[in-house]
């Protein structure tokens, strides 16, 4: 569970986020840390995070005692030999706005992510608002969902037979009927949210995109 409770708050959004890779509850003060959860969620090197991992404290040159809360803690699978990553989660403007008061804090994660082995990262709104962010929110929901097997199969057949095409040319190569065309796009949706299918999800996916086999 994360080590503060995150508050209500009527100024940005709070809440819980959907998760099967969260240690304890995926919560968020923003919609900046939503949308990072998500990309952790989705990605298939993430092998789990969690929220608010620790409270780091010191003294400060008063003698003072001090604290941080980093925001996540992602762990990769082991095939991708990445180390942790510590994370702060912040807007550009505010890290500009409130740097003395962040800069110590920041000084402390690094120092507490290289005792345990861990990277320290600031993650902004430049590397999360991205069309790969566009791409997961349209995918997450078909990552999950429930599809049939036979249709699975037979699109998979066809696509590794016809070779690299788009899905409009995929969909049109499995029925000629729109309704038809209609029952098989989400399949196809669901395989690529699935890593079954490749195409570049650092662009705009839509249905001219290119998608391939994958081995």
């Amino acid at each position: 569970m994360p080590i503060r409770k995150i508050p209500k708050n009527y100024r940005n959004v709070t809440g819980i986020a959907a998760s099967g890779k969260a240690v304890g509850s995926a919560q968020f003060e923003s919609t900046l840390e939503r949308d990072f959860l998500a990309l952790l969620e989705f990605s298939s090197d993430v092998k789990r995070f969690e929220v608010q991992p620790v409270k780091i404290e010191w003294l400060d040159n008063l003698g003072k005692l001090r604290s941080y809360t980093p925001d996540a803690l992602v762990t990769f699978a082991t095939a991708t030999g990445k180390q942790p990553w510590l994370c702060e989660i912040k807007y550009r403007a505010d890290i500009k706005k409130h740097w003395d008061t962040l800069h110590p804090k920041f000084i402390k994660g690094i120092s507490y992510a290289k005792r345990h082995g861990w990277r320290f990262r600031i993650i902004t709104e430049v590397e999360i608002r991205t069309p790969y962010l566009d791409n997961v929110r349209f995918l997450m929901p078909f990552h999950f969902r429930q599809t049939s097997a036979v249709m699975v199969d037979s699109l998979l057949r066809r696509l590794n037979a016809v070779g690299q095409t788009t899905p409009a040319k995929l969909i049109a190569n499995m029925a000629e009927n729109s309704f038809e065309q209609a029952e098989w796009l989400p399949v196809l949706w669901y395989l690529i949210a699935q890593y079954q299918i490749g195409t570049d999800l650092e662009i705009p996916l839509n249905m001219n995109s290119s998608i391939w086999g994958l081995p």
